[in-house]
């Protein structure tokens, strides 16, 4: 079974960071462009990042300068490291399979000001 399972996630205040997590199962990152996205209710889901299957990455431009996105492919593990966090970054975050369109359930994160 398919499975992208998230973790990392939590309250932080204004200005800390977090490391979010995206564990998949079988070869599901090495043959996938990989990538975070994120929603706050009443909004449509937006691009964060991403990362190639041969790692280049890009970013939004809220994300570049703070966020870093990563894959370890011999862990088959997706990162997000976001740093200088802000209010307005506050949702649910995803991460997801481009390719094969695979999307995890999401992991809230809340920044308080």
């Amino acid at each position: 079974q398919v499975q992208l399972v998230e973790s990392g996630g939590g309250l932080v205040q204004a200005g800390g960071s977090l490391r979010l997590s995206c564990a998949a199962s079988g070869a599901i990152l090495s043959s996938n462009t990989m990538g975070w996205y994120r929603q706050v209710p009443g909004k449509e889901r937006e691009f964060v990042a991403a990362v190639s299957k041969l790692g280049s990455t890009w970013y939004a431009d809220s994300a570049k300068g703070r966020f870093t996105i990563s894959r370890d492919n011999a862990k088959n593990t997706l990162y997000l490291q976001m740093n200088s966090l802000k209010p307005e970054y506050t949702a649910m975050y995803y991460c997801a399979a481009f390719e094969d369109d695979y999307w995890c359930h999401g992991t809230q994160v809340t920044v308080s000001s």
